[in-house]
């Protein structure tokens, strides 16, 4: 197929070129071809401009690039195209695949190919990138160059300030961190219980909170510990103490060999590093506690924070996870087991990152897979509503979650669960009325309720056979009358 016509579309306006010379497709790839595209004067001879619509400004600009990366058909790209092309059927080259689509539906007689469709288009257009500001005379030097890098800036900036109050991109950081620091803080508090063993190997068996740094840090040489340091003790073990006698007593019979000074002193170093660790984990668990509290509301209410931040880190964000079923909701973070499965044609699995929640383990062995479908269905709802809501609020996610428990008291004891449309509705009616906003549903129509499955036009095809069947019934019964008066005439006639 020929190419008629070529759309450049460059930081400083629309330009449509039409190809006077079409390349041969045959020797598209020898390097004398290929070496041809970058020489100007060769260039000019297959492509001439045939019309060029400048932006007003860079507000105009920014408008039109966020256009053409959603594959959106302007006005003013429309009117450019319309103006410089002719009316009959013609072939355009445009770089985008969406915006092609695009184009298509607005002018339907212009048919686009686009660079993934033919080599052809994408040489042309990588010819019209590198020449093009020469090629349109009503441009100045340097003047592409200047608005290349105002548009790149003001287009960055749009785009990272697109969503600046979903800070979901600091739920994933956060809840890598706290994978991390987890991490860390398991080794680090392993190895300082092997480094204080020696000296006092029996406070491992007393204390094996994560209290045990600080402990380390308030003890440091046993053999100046006395009754004194009781109270001192029981306030770093939440004022039990019980404990703190424990470890005065055993402090006094223990088996461990005494430190230098060089090496209690690495010992306590540590011992602060890994209560200092200890301490920010507590500190980022609050922080991502109340990032979700703001981003998804009803995500942590449903199914907790360190979950939920880890639902939204697989998806990539929230927006994602509210893109995705609840089949794929269902498994997400197992997506190895499912191929293995698939590949070997086994059992697939029945869940991945929602297996931490609380739900899966007060679940029966048998109910499992059937809890974890309905919790991965609760999860694709309240991710939609927090992703698609205004006002945050956290009413949806308790409701679910209500919802989730009684499920799993059915699957136990097979006590009835309230319906869900019984109970979205009194969810919906408690947000209002702390917005102070009436129902705007309340004086409505009711909906048709329709069967699961059933379309309106399979409803309409029942309708019409319904219909048919009864005028052939009608015909019938209209026959058999006729016959009978016939029958009866006869005898009459007879006699």
């Amino acid at each position: 197929m020929s190419i008629d016509y070529l759309l450049h579309e460059s930081p400083v306006g629309f330009a449509v070129f039409k190809v006077i010379l079409q390349p041969d497709k045959i020797g598209n790839k020898l390097k004398e071809v290929q070496a041809a595209a970058q020489d100007l004067a060769k260039f000019g001879k297959t492509v001439e401009l045939q019309g060029f619509a400048p932006f007003q400004g860079n507000e105009d600009a920014l408008n039109e690039i966020n256009d053409i990366s959603e594959g959106i058909v302007s006005d003013f790209l429309r009117a450019t195209l319309e103006t410089n092309l002719p009316k009959k059927t013609v072939t355009l080259g445009v770089g985008d695949r969406n915006l092609a689509g695009g184009i298509r539906s607005v002018l339907p007689k212009v048919s686009c190919e686009t660079s993934e469709t033919s080599e052809v288009v994408a040489d042309l257009l990588r010819g019209l990138r590198q020449h093009g500001p020469k090629m349109i005379k009503k441009l100045q030097t340097g003047d592409t160059e200047r608005a290349t890098l105002g548009l790149a800036h003001a287009y960055s900036r749009a785009k990272v300030k697109f969503s600046v109050n979903k800070h979901d991109n600091h739920i994933i950081q956060a809840i890598a961190t706290l994978d991390q620091i987890d991490k860390d803080l398991n080794q680090f508090s392993m190895r300082l219980r092997e480094n204080y063993g020696w000296h006092f190997p029996e406070l491992a068996k007393i204390v094996t909170t994560e209290t045990y740094p600080k402990l380390v840090l308030k003890i440091g040489n046993k053999a100046r510990l006395t009754d004194d340091d009781l109270h001192d003790l029981a306030a770093v073990l939440d004022d039990d103490e019980g404990a703190a006698q424990a470890v005065i007593k055993a402090a006094r019979t223990s088996m461990g060999r005494d430190l230098s000074e060089a090496d209690m002193e690495i010992v306590m170093s540590f011992a602060k590093r890994t209560a200092s660790l200890a301490a920010y984990r507590k500190h980022l668990t609050g922080y991502l506690s109340s990032r979700m509290n703001s981003v998804a509301p009803n995500l942590q209410a449903l199914i907790g924070d360190t979950v939920g931040a880890r639902l939204i880190s697989k998806a990539g964000s929230l927006t994602n996870l509210a893109k995705y079923p609840a089949s794929t909701v269902q498994i997400l973070g197992a997506e190895k087991a499912l191929f293995r499965a698939l590949k070997t044609k086994g059992n697939t699995p029945k869940y991945g990152l929602i297996y931490h929640s609380s739900f899966i383990g007060r679940t029966g062995a048998k109910s499992k897979g059937r809890i974890s479908r309905f919790l991965a269905n609760k999860c694709s709802i309240a991710s939609r509503i927090d992703n698609f809501s205004d006002a945050p609020t956290s009413k949806f996610g308790e409701a679910l979650r209500r919802q989730v428990d009684e499920r799993i008291e059915f699957y136990a004891s097979g006590a009835t669960p309230a319906k869900n449309a019984a109970v979205m509705q009194a969810a919906m009616d408690s947000v209002l009325a702390d917005i102070q906003v009436e129902d705007p549903t309340a004086t409505a129509a009711e909906d048709v309720i329709m069967a699961d499955g059933v379309t309106a036009s399979a409803t309409e095809q029942a309708l019409r056979k319904k219909e048919k069947k009864a005028k052939k019934e009608q015909k019938r019964k209209h026959g058999e009358d006729e016959d009978g008066e016939s029958k009866k005439k006869k005898k009459k006639s007879k006699a």
